[in-house]
């Protein structure tokens, strides 16, 4: 009895079925499923997949919109839904819905500027240009790449394991576009280009955009297709009421959304099955929810089940046990790529692009090699999307025909900061490439707020592969720094000047390691304004050559999960030149105190980071400095405190502000802990220990042999960059002090 209502849907399916002569209706009837778009909340429609999956349901025919095509593509080439959960619980959704590739494929001399401004306006026909969205998603389209290739060779996408097509929006005449053939991955970036989110994304000549805009459930186009009984996934929630409309914001998106609203309700009555996710509490960009969003998923599927199940055991009972195939995605080999094709490229030409990547004809690659190939051609910075498609040969091969849009060659940039020592600064950047030479970087950056700093660089590449490096810059600060007494108060203020001079030669051996030798010309000034009871005033110049290694192997700029960042440098300083007064007490030193000897200098500093499970990340920070046989010199201390690096010669330490004492040599060591809140949110907990005056003692500072602090921040990552707000404890001081910071300093 429990089954009755099913058998009777059936029946009268079936007899419509015969007396309409569909071509279903001489056998078993077909079932076609329907995934909505609906951003992240699409991810609910795989827990629908796991009940049909488990009740043994076969599918047909599949349609869907934005994340219901990217859910119902994997499942049409041969995904099982248990397959895609898992595929989507690893998934770095900030990279992929970013316009950052992982940190590991930038060029070491680019890995500095990568990710660090909030606005980056190209220079295209005398002007600058605002693009037609935020993000291209590299990584994303790489991502799909990967995903897709064991149908790499199917262009039809009616001959995938079950039959599929997607719906994108034709941005020239807002019509709603059926793909159902040519390059997949093409297709589904086009079906999920939210409008001023994403970038349009040229398909068939025609630019196209999120098919949600005019079709986010696509019910007419499965039927179309031929099912005979429609599953009907639908994520999207219904128009907001007047009284939820409360801002200009709100207004736009329900304007917009008008159209899609009044389709979708022509589409719910043609399913059979209709499935209404209520997912309110869950926005579009909620992926830092995705357990939770999969979760609800897997539970309304739990409460389906008995449905599909009864379904799939009335279509048995009535025509007969089907065979369901688990494994219905072809093996995934690597393809012999016998020629190469370059779209796109005008100011690079292609044997770069070619030796960038290391690319070989007539060698076997799996989709993992491309990826690593692409995102090594795309770190060079010179390009902003980089796709593929491989077309299969007469002899087995496949042509590969790589699709480029490069990036225009200059960008002005903006940043924002505002540092509870430094001030609000706006960060303005001009990056040119090919400016002066080929196959170079020039860039001026100004910081203009309550401390100017400028500072100029050209960095000229000369090998084909861009591992062998020169790098001319200059840089001036000016800062106005607070001193302290031993009671660990303010006792007066003084200005910092700070200029130098820098030509460095680099190779790296690859994208994460570099190292060469460079000469530094530099020139320093003390400017007292507020009396201490220990002053300088003067300068001090002179000039530093050195051997220099980095390396930088974390995944992303900003709140790195894994990876370290290592740079150590052994100086030699040659004979100074101080011209230099200082007032101890308010009495005048003589001026015969200083030293000008040259002497030896290590530098050593590295970040290392450690995922321990999902939320959790586990922080290292290890910073030294020596200054050798600094004996009655100056103006080269090292200057302790703050919990953000501003300036020459600073060595970060919670719990202290910045410039709270000065030494000629200093160890610190940092262990932290950063949870994740939400999507955008860290707490983090930091403990560190600083240990000084192990070589020599200064002759003019003072300083303790040990200092030990912890500091709690909350992080907030949002469109300006990182909030953070901490409060930080000394042991020594015995003070518990707040500190300020947003955004990423100059």
């Amino acid at each position: 009895m429990k089954y009755f209502p099913v058998y009777g849907l059936l029946f009268l399916l079936v007899t419509a079925t015969a007396h309409a002569q569909t071509p279903s209706s001489t056998g078993r009837p077909k079932i076609g499923l329907t995934l909505s778009g609906g951003g992240a909340k699409g991810l609910a429609h795989i827990g629908i997949l796991k009940a049909i999956d488990s009740a043994g349901l076969k599918i047909d025919y599949i349609t869907g919109t934005s994340m219901g095509s990217i859910i119902g593509g994997l499942y049409a080439v041969g995904y099982s839904a248990d397959s895609i959960e898992k595929i989507t619980r690893k998934i770095d959704w900030d990279l992929l819905l970013s316009n950052l590739s992982s940190m590991r494929s930038i060029i070491m001399e680019e890995k500095d500027e990568y990710g660090r401004y909030i606005v980056e306006l190209p220079w295209v026909n005398h002007w600058f240009r605002i693009s037609t969205g935020v993000l291209e998603a590299q990584e994303l389209w790489l991502k799909f790449s990967e995903l897709f290739r064991p149908v790499y060779n199917i262009k039809d996408f009616s001959q995938f394991s079950i039959p599929f097509k997607c719906i994108a929006t034709d941005i020239s005449s807002g019509e709603a576009v059926v793909l159902d053939t040519g390059e997949i991955v093409s297709a589904l970036r086009s079906s999920m280009a939210i409008p001023s989110i994403f970038t349009a994304v040229e398909y068939d000549g025609r630019k196209l955009v999120d098919g949600g805009v005019v079709r986010n459930f696509p019910v007419k186009d499965v039927k179309e297709m031929g099912a005979d009984f429609v599953i009907g996934s639908n994520v999207s929630g219904p128009l907001l009421t007047s009284d939820k409309v409360t801002n200009a914001l709100q207004v736009l998106l329900q304007v917009a959304f008008f159209r899609e609203a009044e389709d979708t309700r022509a589409e719910v009555p043609l399913c059979n099955i209709y499935v209404p996710l209520t997912l309110d509490k869950y926005g579009m960009g909620s992926f830092g929810e995705t357990s939770d969003i999969l979760q609800a998923g897997i539970d309304a599927g739990r409460k389906l089940y008995p449905r599909f199940k009864a379904l799939a055991d009335s279509l048995n009972a009535i025509y007969g046990p089907q065979t369901i195939v688990k494994n219905r995605l072809p093996n995934k080999q690597n393809v012999k790529i016998s020629s190469c094709e370059v779209k796109g490229l005008n100011h690079t030409n292609r044997e770069f692009f070619i030796q960038t990547m290391n690319l070989e004809t007539n060698h076997y690659y799996s989709a993992d090699n491309l990826s690593r190939m692409v995102r090594r051609a795309y770190g060079t910075r010179y390009y902003t999307r980089i796709t593929y498609s491989l077309l299969p040969q007469d002899d087995g091969t496949s042509k590969i025909v790589f699709d480029v849009e490069e990036n225009p060659l200059t960008f002005a940039k903006l940043g924002l900061n505002y540092n509870q020592f430094s001030g609000i600064s706006a960060i303005i950047n001009l990056t040119s490439r090919n400016f002066f030479t080929p196959t170079s970087r020039s860039l001026v950056t100004l910081n203009i707020g309550q401390n100017f700093r400028f500072k100029a660089e050209h960095l000229q590449y000369f090998s084909r592969r861009a591992n062998f490096a020169f790098t001319l810059g200059t840089q001036f600060d000016q800062f106005s720094i607070t001193t302290y007494n031993n009671s660990y108060k303010e006792a007066g203020l003084y200005t910092q000047n700070y200029f130098k001079v820098d030509g460095k030669f680099g190779y790296s051996t690859n994208r994460d390691l570099t190292f060469g030798v460079g000469d530094r010309l530099e020139w320093i000034g003390y400017n007292p304004s507020l009396s201490s009871s220990l002053e300088f005033k003067g300068r001090n110049d002179f000039m530093t050559s050195y051997f220099f290694l980095r390396s930088n192997t974390l995944d992303r700029p900003v709140y790195p999960k894994r990876g370290a960042k290592i740079e150590a440098e052994a100086d030699y300083v040659f004979q100074q030149d101080p011209d230099v007064q200082y007032y101890a007490s308010n009495t005048r030193g003589p001026d015969s105190t200083f030293s000008a000897a040259p002497y030896p200098r290590v530098l050593f500093y590295m970040d290392k980071y450690f995922p321990i499970a999902s939320r959790y990340t586990l922080l290292t920070h290890f910073q030294g400095g020596l200054n050798l046989n600094y004996n009655n010199n100056v103006m080269n201390e090292f200057s302790i405190g703050g919990m953000t690096s501003l300036f020459h010669n600073q060595v970060t330490f919670a719990g202290l502000r910045e410039g709270t004492f000065y030494t000629p040599n200093v160890a610190v060591a940092l262990l932290g802990l950063r949870y994740q809140l939400f999507s955008n949110t860290y707490l983090t907990g930091k403990a560190n220990v600083l240990f000084s005056n192990f070589i020599s003692k200064s002759n003019f500072f003072t300083i303790p042999d040990f200092l030990s602090g912890y500091a709690m921040t909350l992080t907030y990552n949002f469109v300006l960059g990182p909030l953070e707000l901490s409060a930080m404890y000394s042991d020594q001081s015995r003070r518990v002090l707040g500190y300020i910071n947003i955004g990423i300093p100059f």
